[in-house]
């Protein structure tokens, strides 16, 4: 198992991912070779949660020039942690 640090990257702050923070259901950008049972591991050892199911998503770089240079952003893992009810994640907007 890899190290919960390791795992997870960073929350998703949007008003999509603040909306679902209601309904327990929080958004994090993780590593791309992290599974959902490491996932569901590190939210549990970092905030202290018990999560009830994991859903991850791939999400395709988008293609971004500057004049006539072409490049294109790195894909990333997004996923969507669902916890048990009653339970959250403090601060979450403010990590």
């Amino acid at each position: 198992m890899r190290d919960a640090r390791d795992v997870l990257q960073r929350p998703v702050i949007s008003e999509k991912s603040v909306a679902l923070a209601e309904e327990s259901k929080y958004s994090f950008w993780v590593a791309t070779a992290a599974n959902k049972i490491e996932i569901k591991y590190a939210i549990e050892q970092m905030f202290k949660v018990h999560v009830v199911e994991v859903h991850t998503m791939n999400v395709k770089g988008k293609m971004k020039r500057v004049g006539r240079h072409v490049g294109k952003r790195p894909d990333r893992k997004k996923a969507i942690v669902t916890l048990r009810a009653g339970e959250k994640i403090e601060g979450y907007a403010g990590l």
